[in-house]
Parts: C-alpha cells; sequence; structure tokens
C-alpha cells in the first residue's frame, strides 16, 4: 500500500477533504487487506491492545470458513470464548440481548462473518463499551467499516448508532471463494452510489440540508474501474476482487466520517428496508444487496425521468391516523416519528416550489452529473451474473410496485421517492421495466 492510498491516508488521519474541512481521519486503526492472512491472526489482533478475554462471534457457516482458524491462532495469547450463532442469525433486539448476555465476561468481541454478524457485533459492542474487530468471510456489503447497524426494532428496519471497529480485517483468498451470490451481493451494494448521491444532493438542494463530496471523492478512483471488471471478479480474479473490498471499505469509511448511512443509503435502502420489513417471510433468501442492485435500478429510472421535467410540489396530507390503519401501532407510530420530521405542510412547499422555480435546470444538471445511467448499471449487473429484475429476488410484482410507493413513508430521509410522490408522479411504471 502506498503512502499516497486513501485509506492508508485514513488510518493515519492525513486525508485532505475536498470539502475543505481540513485533514481526516477514522477510528479504525488497522485495516489489512492482503492475499492471505493466515498466519497473522494472533499478530493482527495483538496489535488492537485489546482486553485478554476476548468472544469470538460467529454463525455455523462463518465458524467454519474462518472462525475455527482465527480461535486457534488466538488461543494461548489469549482467553477466547466462542459463541456460535445459528445459521442466518437476525440483526434484531432478540440477537442483540442473547449476545449481550453471553458477552458480558468479554473485554472485546471479534465479529467473523459479514453483514448481520458484523452489525450485531458493533452494536452490542458500542451499547456495552467494550471495542471489536471483524474478520470479513465475503465481500457483500460496505458497512465493515461504517457506524451504524442495520437493526430490527419492534419490526422496524432501523439504521441505530453503533461503532467503528478498532480492526477490519480482508483475506481476500478467503472472500474469492465466498459463493458467487455474496460476491453480487457485495457489487450490488456498490452499485447504489450513484443514486443515494442523487437523493442526497436533491435535499440538499431543495432544502439546505448537510451534504459532503468526501464519501464521493474516496471511491472515485475505484468505482469505474470496479464496475468495468464485474465479470472478472465473478471469475476470480484477485486484482478485481481487491478492487471491490477497497470499494466497500472506502464506502463505509464515508459514512463513518460524515456519522451517519446517509451518504451510502437513500431511496434504494428504503425499497429494500420495506420489503425486509413487510415482505414474506416463507420468501426464498435473498442477500441484501442482491436487492440493492434491482432496487438501484429502480431508482435510477425514477431519477432519470423525474430530471427530464420541472416537479411542482404540494402540500403532504398524510396523517398519523393513516399511518396507525396501514400499519398498525407500534409500526405505525414508529413509521409517523420518522416520516412527521420530512413531511411537507403548505408554507414549506411554497419556500421550496419558489426555488425550483427559479433554479430546477441547474439542480438537474448538477445532479446528472453525478448520476449514472440505468443502461449502465444494468451492464454491471448483467456481466457479473446478478439479479436486475424484482422476479429475480422472488418479489411478486404487486408487492414489489406497493413497496416502491410506501417506502418513503419509513424514514425521514427526503429522496426522488418523495419528490416523485409529492408532484403526484409516483406511479410504478416511472421506476419498473
Amino acid at each position: 500500500m502506498s503512502t499516497t492510498d486513501k485509506i492508508a491516508q485514513l488510518l493515519d488521519g492525513t486525508y485532505e477533504d475536498p470539502d475543505g474541512l481540513g485533514r481526516q481521519g477514522v477510528a479504525t486503526r488497522s485495516l489489512v487487506i492482503a492475499p492471505t492472512l493466515e498466519g497473522m491472526e494472533r499478530d493482527l489482533v495483538g496489535s488492537l491492545g485489546f482486553d485478554p478475554h476476548i468472544a469470538i462471534v460467529s454463525d455455523k457457516t462463518t465458524y467454519e470458513v474462518l472462525g475455527k482458524r482465527i480461535e486457534r491462532a488466538l488461543f494461548g495469547a489469549f482467553h477466547v470464548q466462542s459463541i456460535v450463532l445459528p445459521e442466518v442469525p437476525h440483526a434484531d433486539e432478540k440477537t442483540v440481548a442473547a449476545i449481550r448476555k453471553a458477552t458480558r465476561m468479554a473485554g472485546a468481541l471479534i465479529a467473523v462473518g459479514s453483514g448481520t454478524i458484523n452489525d450485531l457485533c458493533k452494536f452490542v459492542s458500542a451499547l456495552d463499551g467494550k471495542p471489536y474487530a471483524v474478520f470479513a468471510t465475503a465481500p457483500s456489503m460496505n458497512g465493515y467499516t461504517s457506524v451504524n447497524a442495520a437493526i430490527t426494532e419492534h419490526g422496524h428496519k432501523k439504521s441505530l448508532p453503533a461503532q467503528a471497529p478498532c480492526g477490519a480485517f480482508f483475506d481476500l483468498a478467503i472472500l474469492a471463494s465466498a459463493p458467487s451470490r455474496l460476491i453480487r451481493s457485495g457489487l450490488g451494494d456498490s452499485l447504489c452510489r450513484a443514486t443515494a448521491q442523487a437523493d442526497w444532493l436533491l435535499a440538499h438542494l431543495l432544502f439546505d440540508q448537510p451534504y459532503r463530496q468526501l464519501p464521493y471523492a474516496l471511491l472515485k478512483d475505484d468505482e469505474a474501474p470496479l464496475f468495468d471488471q464485474s465479470a472478472a471478479l465473478m471469475a476470480g480474479d484477485i486484482a478485481a476482487m481487491e478492487r471491490l473490498v477497497r470499494t466497500l471499505v472506502l464506502s463505509g469509511f464515508g459514512t463513518a466520517i460524515y456519522g451517519t448511512s446517509a451518504p451510502a443509503s437513500q431511496g434504494e435502502h428504503l425499497i429494500s428496508h420495506y420489503i425486509d420489513m413487510l415482505g414474506n417471510p416463507a420468501r426464498p433468501l435473498v442477500y441484501h444487496g442482491e436487492q440493492i442492485g434491482v432496487t438501484t435500478l429502480s431508482m435510477a429510472r425514477l431519477q432519470q425521468r423525474m430530471l427530464e421535467a420541472r416537479p411542482i410540489l404540494k402540500p403532504d396530507t398524510e396523517t398519523q391516523a393513516d399511518f396507525i390503519a396501514r400499519y398498525g401501532v407500534t409500526l405505525g407510530q414508529s413509521c409517523w416519528s420518522d416520516y412527521a420530521r420530512k413531511r411537507l405542510e403548505r408554507e414549506r412547499i411554497e419556500m421550496v416550489n419558489d426555488r425550483i422555480a427559479c433554479s430546477w435546470q441547474k439542480m438537474a444538471d448538477r445532479i446528472a452529473a453525478i448520476s449514472l445511467s440505468p443502461d449502465r448499471l444494468s451492464q454491471v449487473l448483467i456481466a457479473a451474473g446478478a439479479p436486475v429484475t424484482p422476479q429475480e429476488v422472488h418479489l411478486p410484482r404487486p408487492f414489489y410496485e406497493e413497496a416502491l410507493l410506501r417506502c418513503r413513508e419509513i424514514r425521514d430521509r427526503f429522496t426522488f421517492l418523495d419528490l416523485a410522490a409529492s408532484c403526484g408522479r409516483l406511479q410504478p411504471s416511472l421506476a419498473t421495466l
């Protein structure tokens, strides 16, 4: 890794912020991406200065893939407690409580896994004031280095404050041998940079909400080459795998520096969260990034078409009673508390419509300049053999259309979904094939 590498600069706090906010760094102290980490595990963990009582958290699959190897490497140097969760654990309040109870005597946690295992460990360790590290087992999502965790509470999937890992370690040989669907999942999670940035920039231009260029400057050098190499990635090319890992890591760092998931999670994630919350529980397993690839295509189509004509917004007529009638008391109240923060009433609508009338073409040009076309995004997924339609991720068309119409109601982030709904243009045909 060269001294000018962005990851190295972030680790040592010397990355120059393109927004003019000075040098930037991250809380993660050690991050290693290597062809193999075998034989290095004890030194990697030892360098973090952890309490000798360590809980290693995995599930049945990740324990066999890597957890067992890490435990063997750490025995003798640490007092190791092994916690192996059932197959396909859930990141919910029940599992959080179980891990907190099981790790109460541990001084630090080590996650061995990907999305769910990492989210659980980063959330539990933050709640209990303990450090944690992660050994990745699949390049399946961008949350390894973020400071938020996707946790479901009372049926409402939320992005909750957590903490960054002290160490994040990526064995490219392990990652390249992960199931193809998990590799495609990571690619899908990387694909949404463009739609997330467009949504975030829209909210900034309409409402003066905070916006940073930094998360996207971090990704600039790696994104296009990764997308060009999506077929090679699936063929086992280690250089392409390293490019994917770098993209996922840097995306996570961008959200960590900003402090929330906003730079990497907007409308495409709202659609996905709605599906996870309210979809058929008997639906076959679909990985997060596989679903995000599909929802990203929908958002890209919606954004492209919404930019073609100046919108005129109308006041919001939804009420808390409507939400409770739609979702039930508990979930309805929880969603309403988020949604009410972005609800557009008459006085605010007038201000926004005045701004749109004066500056819409400039806004549209600025958003278009950072966007990628639906065709380009589709090509990346198709080259990797990834899903591109709702049917390919086991979603009936009527439910997917419901998700497109209603998902904006579960979070307070204003996206192109809200813009389309406010001017009467949020029809499923606007965002689907």
